[in-house]
């Protein structure tokens, strides 16, 4: 990770915000020691992954998944045979 002084932070202060709204966080420091991680709002935090996909490639849902267990459910209802 990216770790630069104070002054050059406030000397390129947009350019840095830019790369950290793209995801490339940065850390700020002072007299070579980190004060502050700068990072997206909408970016993840440590540990956090995205939930969405997770399972990609680990499971497989079958073709009728919205029709299994429809004639037992029909049935619960008083419905069907």
């Amino acid at each position: 990770m990216l770790t630069i002084n104070i002054h050059e932070a406030k000397t390129h202060l947009s350019r840095l915000i830019e790369q950290a709204a793209k995801g490339e966080s940065f850390i700020i420091a002072k007299a070579g020691r980190p004060m502050v991680k700068v990072i997206a709002l909408d970016a993840p935090g440590a540990g956090q992954a995205k939930r969405l996909g997770f399972l990609a490639g680990q499971i497989t849902v079958p073709d009728d998944f919205d029709r299994m267990g429809s004639a037992e459910i029909e049935s619960l209802f008083g419905g069907g045979a």
